[in-house]
């Protein structure tokens, strides 16, 4: 992990500017809060932050890619979500009154993955000065809720082809590259934490995985998936 203090938004179009804490905000009001920001460069497999942190720190995925993960007590691995730059990470214990624990551990998925991360008070003193973006806040934790809330009701009422079928799908909206075939997702999961994403045994997976390559949905390319028929993962998905 490298750390250092970033001094200037490099271009007009950096990932931060873009994110829920800057969007409403002028280039000019966002580096008000450069002296504030620290930034950290992470190898693949580095761990960001800490299941049981205590800190009070808020981070911004700048580059790369970045797994949330819990450890149960007999060692066995959940992985909750997947994060993209411009989005926020950890932001729980800064809003949360008592500061914490932290409910997950974040793990960088790709080599040079990077994040800048801002203090609870430095965050608070800049929102009193622009308390719109307050707002917008609010809206990255009510979405954040709401995917909560939609991943418990998948887990009760559908299958597991169903959850994978949704599961690809959304890949494929956030990390999905338009290749001649189809729509290509390197997702960078091994197959057990595709399981854990869908919730469900590997070999649960794997078999549902099959069946759509056996119907000409998709194909396995290594830690890649290609998307032939986005129609039938929908259908399937709302079965």
């Amino acid at each position: 992990m490298n750390i250092d203090k970033p001094n200037v938004f490099e271009e007009d179009d950096n990932v931060l500017l873009h994110t829920a804490l800057f969007k409403q905000v002028s280039p000019v009001e966002a580096e008000e809060l450069l002296p504030a920001l620290s930034q950290a460069t992470y190898g693949k497999g580095e761990t960001i932050f800490e299941e049981g942190d205590t800190d009070h720190r808020m981070y911004l995925l700048e580059r790369g890619r970045v797994k949330l993960v819990r450890h149960a007590i007999d060692r066995r691995v959940q992985l909750l979500s997947i994060h993209a730059p411009g989005e926020v990470l950890g932001e729980i214990p800064v809003f949360d009154p008592s500061g914490g624990p932290r409910t997950a551990s974040a793990v960088a998925m790709r080599q040079g993955t990077r994040v800048v991360w801002l203090e609870h008070d430095a965050l608070f003193a800049w929102l009193d000065q622009h308390p719109r973006v307050a707002i917008d806040m609010l809206q990255v934790l009510a979405n954040r809720m709401r995917a909560n809330n939609e991943r418990i009701s998948d887990l009760v009422f559908m299958d597991v082809p169903a959850r994978l079928a949704k599961t690809l799908l959304n890949l494929g909206a956030r990390f999905g590259e338009p290749v001649e075939q189809g729509l290509k997702v390197p997702h960078d999961l091994t197959q057990e934490e595709m399981a854990q994403l869908v919730g469900s045994s590997r070999e649960t997976v794997n078999k549902a995985l099959m069946d759509f390559a056996n119907r000409g949905w998709i194909a396995r390319e290594g830690r890649s998936i290609i998307i032939y028929e986005p129609g039938k993962l929908i259908r399937r998905s709302r079965r």
